[in-house]
């Protein structure tokens, strides 16, 4: 088993995401839809990859459009609001 190393991880590693989820955020997620940006896998591992935090934005960033949409509404519907993301 390989563990994630990285840019901006210092000594600390992640074990990769279980068998059968999404190997960015290690939930079980069709293809399609955002990664869970609430998820300490997919936040440590995109913090090793950017060096920053992930936002919702960047979970929705290989979605379509009308999938950005829709999540950007119901996120609304919450309080939480989508900005840009971040390069």
């Amino acid at each position: 088993m390989e563990v994630i190393k990285g840019k901006h991880l210092g000594g600390f590693s992640l074990l990769p995401a279980k068998e059968g989820t999404c190997p960015e955020c290690a939930t079980a997620h069709d293809p399609e839809m955002p990664h869970n940006q609430q998820s300490l896998f997919y936040q440590y591992h995109f913090y090793n990859e950017a060096g920053r935090w992930p936002t919702w934005a960047d979970a929705m960033a290989h979605c379509t459009d009308e999938v950005k949409a829709q999540w950007t509404a119901a996120l609304a519907e919450h309080g939480i609001e989508v900005k840009e993301e971040q390069k």
